[in-house]
């Protein structure tokens, strides 16, 4: 079937509309609202944050994401079928992406510690040595508890972001949570971007690769309406990737080094495509290398030590890395055997369970560094494909062997991986796993990781909507498709 280049599905691209409208909606009442909300206040509407009015919030909320998973989905089975491009998943984005950039933050407040940190360096404090808490202002007292004593673990330009933000929108919290949406949602902007070509390389189809990443609910609900950094960071390293693979070699390391300036995971890809670069200059392996190697470390630190000197601020926010440990969850694999192995030892004798998942972790850590070694070598060919699929596996070991995983740091490797040519079972598998992730996370913030009820019909509607994929009808109710 000929892909018709400018067809927009209307009611697909509406109905998605709808339900992140009733999502910001919802997300008045049900969402990671402020402690204290003004602009609630002012317009009689602060009953939705208490009673049965928190309760239709969160129905209204939960309605929306249904609505969106089902024209992800529908827009999907379009996208398979070849009856829509580029063109319409870009439409759908850019209009299910606006309603969330002026909601109030949805699944997670860490929006709220952003703003703090920038408030912390532009008042004359190092983010990187305290939290949030010394500075009792509107912006640090909706914080979450678990972050107010935590320096930032994030780099120097994302801190020069929120900073410059917090500056601009004079430390309002409303306009600041705006301000930082669209700060980020250039990273969006430059996933979009860099899609197709790195489909052009990896051999998959572009339209495949921007319904799966920048149309997804998870990416959309979480980065955006979460406003997590995650999406500017992953934005800028598809980009310096793309560079790379289209021989601007330099240029891309600038944006690698940029993107981990944002959040340190972006690193990982980059010795990946220092192999890349390395097949295509003239000279044996260990010249080869020499000759990649220089220049991107060269291009990687300078950036870096420009973004840390125009920041201001020191180095501070690698050891302040380690403050994530504080999450426990069983996304993180480590993290779920220690505290597997503690449940069932203190079943017999009691012993503090720190000890389990501390061993847990640091096991781990010595598997990621053997993950991360052997896939490296593994890639010294050079080859593009082997390379970025090889750099792409590491990342998603990161998520899952790291002390702490939450569910939209899979986005890490998605970014990289939508590239390649998917099979119709990786699509269905990759889209129970988007929608589960998806749903794992309260509006509110909270974890769901352990309501286990609320998480077996979080399976059942992933399932029902991977097999609506590739099943139009998936009850066989509709005469339509017999």
């Amino acid at each position: 079937m000929r892909t018709n280049t400018y067809a927009i599905p209307i009611r697909t691209t509406m109905l998605g509309l709808l339900g992140v409208a009733l999502i910001a909606l919802g997300g008045m009442g049900a969402g990671a609202i402020l402690e204290r909300d003004p602009l609630l206040a002012q317009v009689g509407l602060s009953w939705l944050r208490y009673g049965h009015g928190h309760d239709l919030a969160s129905m209204v909320l939960y309605l929306g994401l249904g609505l969106v998973v089902w024209a992800w989905v529908r827009l999907g089975r379009l996208v398979r079928w070849g009856e829509i491009g580029d063109f319409a998943v870009l439409v759908a984005v850019t209009v299910w992406t606006l309603p969330l950039l002026f909601a109030p933050p949805l699944f997670s407040k860490d929006i709220y510690s952003y703003l703090a940190q920038g408030q912390l360096a532009l008042t004359g404090y190092d983010p990187y040595t305290v939290g949030p808490a010394v500075l009792q202002s509107t912006l640090s007292e909706n914080v979450s508890w678990v972050w107010q004593h935590t320096p930032a673990p994030y780099g120097p330009l994302f801190i020069l972001i929120a900073k410059a933000i917090v500056w601009a929108t004079n430390a309002s919290v409303i306009l600041g949570v705006v301000a930082m949406r669209f700060a980020l949602a250039g990273g969006l902007v430059l996933l979009c971007w860099a899609l197709p070509g790195l489909s052009r390389h990896l051999g998959g189809k572009s339209a495949i690769a921007l319904w799966l990443v920048a149309a997804n609910p998870l990416l959309l609900i979480h980065l955006i309406g979460g406003a997590h950094n995650d999406l500017l960071m992953i934005g800028l390293m598809a980009a310096g990737v793309l560079l790379v693979l289209d021989r601007r070699h330099v240029l891309g390391f600038v944006l690698l080094a940029l993107a981990f300036s944002v959040k340190a995971t972006a690193v990982v890809i980059a010795p990946f495509l220092v192999w890349i670069w390395a097949a295509r200059l003239e000279g044996d392996k260990r010249a080869q290398f020499r000759k990649a190697l220089l220049p991107g470390l060269l291009a990687f630190l300078g950036t870096f030590a420009v973004c840390t000197l125009v920041a201001g601020v020191s180095l501070g926010w690698i050891p302040a890395l380690r403050s994530s440990s504080m999450i426990i969850n069983w996304l993180s694999i480590p993290s779920a055997v220690g505290d597997f192995v503690r449940m069932i030892v203190n079943w017999f004798v009691y012993v503090d369970g720190g000890i389990f998942i501390g061993v847990a972790r640091a096991l781990g850590s010595v598997v990621l560094i053997w993950i991360a070694y052997t896939q490296w070598w593994a890639a010294r060919d050079g080859d593009v494909r082997d390379g970025i699929r090889r750099g792409t596996l590491t990342m998603l070991a990161v998520a899952l062997l790291s002390p702490a995983t939450l569910p939209w740091y899979f986005s890490w490797p998605l970014a990289l991986a939508a590239g390649f040519a998917w099979s119709t079972g990786a699509l269905v598998t990759m889209t129970i796993a988007s929608v589960f992730l998806l749903l794992v996370t309260f509006p509110n913030g909270d974890t769901a990781l352990y309501s286990w009820g609320y998480l077996f019909f979080a399976l059942m509607v992933s399932v029902l909507a991977a097999r609506s994929l590739v099943k139009p009808d998936p009850f066989g109710l509709s005469t339509r498709y017999e």
